[in-house]
């Protein structure tokens, strides 16, 4: 079976602590690294932390993901924190993929809600759902509001959207014919 390769956005927004991006990105690296995953991601020198927060970095992911078109499967927006939901959007609009999205986003530790360790993703997520809906660009979302990359549930929604993946590239351009006869009196 073909190694699937899979697009990632990692959302950032200023104000949040920059090290809740890298923790994502080590997190998603590591999963996709232990499923032989395919990652098609910002480097940390493509943008700041390889996040996506500005229109800039926007359209620096989507030339990104234009330029492996051949054989990225889907996209997964990962959220560490709030996230800037007009990059994530932009990123997707301008890349104009038509390609299976999953949206995730980290839990708040209730023991770190200090500024220094706040994330804000749940709220996030929303935000950035909202603007995917505005740009017609269709997504899925875990089953739990917000879910960490290391817990088993996102370990299988991941392969539950690998397999989506797989069905929607291999529906792109399907033919459906129909053969028999027609009888007038049906009419579907």
């Amino acid at each position: 079976m073909k190694k699937i390769s899979l697009g990632i956005i990692i959302g950032n927004r200023e104000f949040f602590p920059d090290h809740l991006v890298s923790e994502a990105r080590n997190d998603i690296m590591n999963l996709f690294d232990k499923f032989n995953i395919n990652p098609i991601i910002l480097s940390n020198e493509d943008t700041k932390l390889g996040g996506v927060e500005t229109f800039k970095d926007a359209e620096k992911c989507a030339n990104l993901f234009k330029s492996k078109n051949d054989i990225i499967d889907g996209v997964i927006v990962i959220l560490p924190n709030f996230g800037d939901e007009k990059g994530v959007a932009d990123a997707l609009r301008l890349s104009d993929l038509k390609l299976p999205v999953l949206v995730q986003a980290y839990p708040d530790d209730l023991d770190k809600l200090d500024p220094k360790n706040r994330r804000d993703a749940y709220c996030g997520k929303i935000s950035v759902c909202n603007n995917l809906y505005q740009y017609g660009i269709k997504y899925t979302l875990t089953k739990k509001h917000t879910i960490h990359l290391k817990d088993q549930e996102f370990k299988n929604e991941l392969m539950d959207f690998i397999s989506v993946c797989r069905v929607v590239k291999g529906m792109k351009n399907v033919r459906i014919g129909a053969v028999g006869a027609r009888p007038t009196a049906f009419n579907t």
